[in-house]
């Protein structure tokens, strides 16, 4: 069984906002140089990061299944005179790593983690079992528009920031916990941004044989 206590929560669900919207609702958290170079998701997932202070000796473990989707649209809908502001844009590093640049934040270890079906599950475990005595867990996806034809895009935006550690903090936000149990079944990045975005409690199937506990206080 692996189990942490959850110190922190951060989160972010614009709904149907569109880029444009969040990138005007979030560009004053960051110096305007950087804002103009840094993704959507990039400015969601620092705005939801930053609160919770990535320490130096602190595990950073970042989830997300299309990363930066929504750049490479933009560059590509620059055609037939493309956009060197949008080029730069679309090959800027992850949306932590934005923000590390940024404030210059180090961390002792930074995992960056992307796949389907399973993200959720590799991603609570990279986080549940490293040997920091607190970890960072972070993700999220920005809505895609022509990528979604093709599978290479998510259909909605969100960002969550969770801080996890092995001692219990005064006023803990709740448990999670991992265990080995028989049974199929799955959950995805976006159903656990949900639980986490409402603070619901959950004790079901993350990837086969294994469960998920989410206990809030």
């Amino acid at each position: 069984m692996l189990e942490r206590f959850i110190q922190q929560l951060g989160v972010d669900d614009p709904g149907a906002a569109k880029a444009a919207e969040i990138r005007e609702r979030l560009k004053g958290r960051f110096p305007p140089g950087a804002t103009r170079r840094m993704t959507t998701l990039g400015l969601l997932v620092g705005s939801v990061l930053e609160p919770l202070s990535p320490q130096e000796g602190d595990t950073l473990v970042y989830a997300t299944a299309f990363a930066e989707s929504g750049a490479l649209e933009s560059f590509l809908d620059s055609f037939p005179g493309p956009s060197p502001t949008l080029f730069q844009t679309s090959i800027h590093p992850s949306a932590v790593q934005q923000l590390m640049i940024g404030r210059q934040h180090p961390v002792r270890e930074f995992l960056p983690l992307s796949g389907g079906g399973l993200l959720a599950f590799h991603a609570l475990r990279a986080a549940l079992v490293s040997a920091a005595p607190r970890t960072v867990l972070c993700g999220g996806e920005e809505r895609g528009t022509w990528l979604l034809d093709f599978g290479l895009a998510s259909p909605r935006t969100f960002a969550f920031a969770l801080a996890l550690t092995t001692a219990e903090p005064q006023s803990p936000l709740g448990r999670v916990r991992l265990e080995a149990a028989p049974g199929d079944g799955e959950l995805g990045l976006p159903a656990l941004f949900d639980l986490l975005a409402a603070r619901r409690p959950f004790h079901g199937p993350v990837a086969p044989g294994w469960r998920l506990e989410l206990a809030w206080q």
